[in-house]
């Protein structure tokens, strides 16, 4: 290890203990396990559905994680169960897997939620899938 990388380690030991003094909580959300890959950037966006909005069949080119700022949201990864998720609960879609469900599970109560795509080059952020059966 050169220098820096001594001074990152110990700057980052000096928070964490800093943090536990002041009465600071760290909450586990969510730990997804990612293909390894290169990311080279990460976008950030905020996204607002209105009551009852759902979300198109679509996929992402990259691992997406991300979590409920307000209301609830049903998510569905092909292949595994759907779930609902409350504001504050983390989401992880992984790339190349269609999405079933990104929907809001709320018929009249906005939600919104951010996204990271942890990108590799790639431009577009989203594929829109057609529907199963067309």
């Amino acid at each position: 290890m050169n220098h820096l990388t001594y001074t990152i380690i110990f700057s980052v030991g000096i928070a964490m203990n800093a943090a536990a003094q002041n009465g600071m909580q760290r909450k586990d959300l969510l730990h997804a396990n990612i293909i390894e890959r290169t990311v080279s950037s990460v976008k950030v966006v905020e996204v607002e559905f209105r009551g009852g909005q759902k979300g198109a069949y679509h996929k992402h080119p990259c691992p997406v994680v991300g979590y409920i700022v307000e209301g609830t949201c049903l998510l569905q990864v092909e292949g595994q169960p759907a779930q609902v998720l409350q504001a504050g609960e983390a989401f992880f879609e992984p790339a190349d897997t269609p999405i079933l469900h990104f929907d809001n599970y709320s018929a009249n109560q906005p939600m919104k939620f951010v996204a990271y795509y942890l990108l590799n080059g790639e431009k577009e952020l989203i594929e829109l899938l057609p529907k199963k059966g067309e």
